[in-house]
């Protein structure tokens, strides 16, 4: 190291020689004798080194970082950004590394980017017109996969936090296709939103907040938002029960929330409520409960600047026009607007389980809670 801070790299590369010899798994001596090569102008040599780092710690990040450095200056432009984005994800907090290595690793993040872009124009070129053949869901499918291929997105899973059914597909946002009363819950938008404003005329005084764990548990990602009104619920239904007081307010959306295929799970569904987000909030990415199954939205009140994710696709809410999606995979919401926004929420079946498995499904979720004592936990 001290032939090394001198400049003296021939002697450095030497040493480093010599102690490989001695431990020829040690990681940081493989990367100190590819530095010392490749200050010498041995390129060819700088990367054995780096490959030796590299079966010594397949994983390390700096090494990647190394790897992909000396193929671009070899002009393997391409081959670089496919080794800059294993080095990529592995990397530690940019907090935690000196600045020529966080140098390096915004460069990698440019050169991965435009490869991705890149080789995403490429395949749009040779098999556009793959892309969009087939219906809606299916040109959408191909899209996907090519997105996912590329690494222009990223692969979100079904997650859920206590029950995952096996064989059901992921789907961020379910086609309108596969849900027949969609178009007629939609035609009750005005009357629901009448029931809503005549209940607002109190403001938000009813509702409560959506987020209520006791200070005793974990609170991670919802620490800032734990029994706050500004992500706020009137519960229509709440843990399976009718909130009577304030069905009898809203006839005309309890109306419409009988005609859907709601779970019917002691303690635990149906369930639904309008949901009231405040200015300046956002609602942290989370999972939902269980696959089995999926939220509707149906935007009642909605100020521009509020959006919801669902793993790689970000939607605006439009009053009126509702959609269903799986609240397993990764989402979360967002009111950047001065006004506050609200959204009537239910749950539905998926559509692809059969009455059987609905039946066998809530009576093993029952026999789950009667055998713990507890009462589910809300259904975020």
């Amino acid at each position: 190291m001290r032939a090394m801070a001198a400049g003296d790299f021939a002697s450095a590369q030497e040493l480093l020689r010599r102690a490989l010899d001695l431990a020829g798994d040690d990681v940081a001596l493989w990367l100190n004798l590819a530095g010392c090569r490749r200050a010498l102008g041995d390129f060819a040599g700088a990367m054995q080194a780096v490959e030796g780092a590299l079966r010594a710690a397949p994983r390390s990040f700096v090494a990647l970082l190394m790897k992909g450095s000396l193929l671009e200056r070899q002009g393997e432009i391409r081959q670089a950004a496919r080794i800059y984005r294993p080095a990529i994800a592995l990397a530690p907090p940019e907090s935690t590394l000196d600045s020529a290595t966080v140098q390096a690793l915004r460069h990698a993040r440019q050169i991965s980017d435009g490869y991705i872009e890149e080789l995403a124009s490429f395949i749009d070129r040779e098999v556009g017109l793959v892309r969009e053949t087939g219906g809606s869901a299916e040109a959408r499918r191909i899209s996907t996969f090519i997105d996912l291929a590329t690494g222009r997105k990223r692969k979100f899973q079904q997650e859920p936090t206590d029950f995952f059914y096996p064989g059901l597909p992921t789907i961020e946002f379910h086609e309108r296709e596969d849900f027949p009363w969609l178009a007629e819950l939609e035609a009750q938008t005005g009357a629901m939103r009448a029931e809503l404003l005549q209940i607002l005329r109190d403001d938000f005084r009813e509702f409560v907040p959506y987020v209520a764990y006791p200070d005793s548990v974990p609170l991670d990602q919802w620490a800032e938002l734990n029994h706050s009104a500004r992500w706020g619920a009137l519960h229509l239904y709440l843990y399976g029960e009718r909130v009577e007081k304030n069905c009898i307010r809203c006839p005309q959306t309890m109306d419409a929330l009988a005609a859907l295929p709601q779970p019917k799970v002691q303690q635990r569904s149906p369930a639904a409520m309008f949901s009231a987000l405040q200015p300046k909030t956002r609602i942290p990415p989370h999972t939902g409960v269980a696959n089995t199954r999926l939220v509707v939205h149906l935007p009642l009140i909605v100020p521009p600047g509020c959006a919801f994710r669902v793993g790689n696709e970000t939607r605006p809410w439009r009053e009126g026009r509702a959609w269903v999606f799986d609240d397993t995979i990764e989402h979360e919401a967002w009111n950047d607007s001065e006004q506050p926004r609200v959204i009537f929420i239910c749950d539905v079946w998926n559509p692809r389980l059969n009455q059987t498995e609905r039946d066998l499904i809530a009576s093993v979720a029952t026999a789950i809670d009667r055998f713990n004592g507890d009462r589910p936990a809300a259904n975020l």
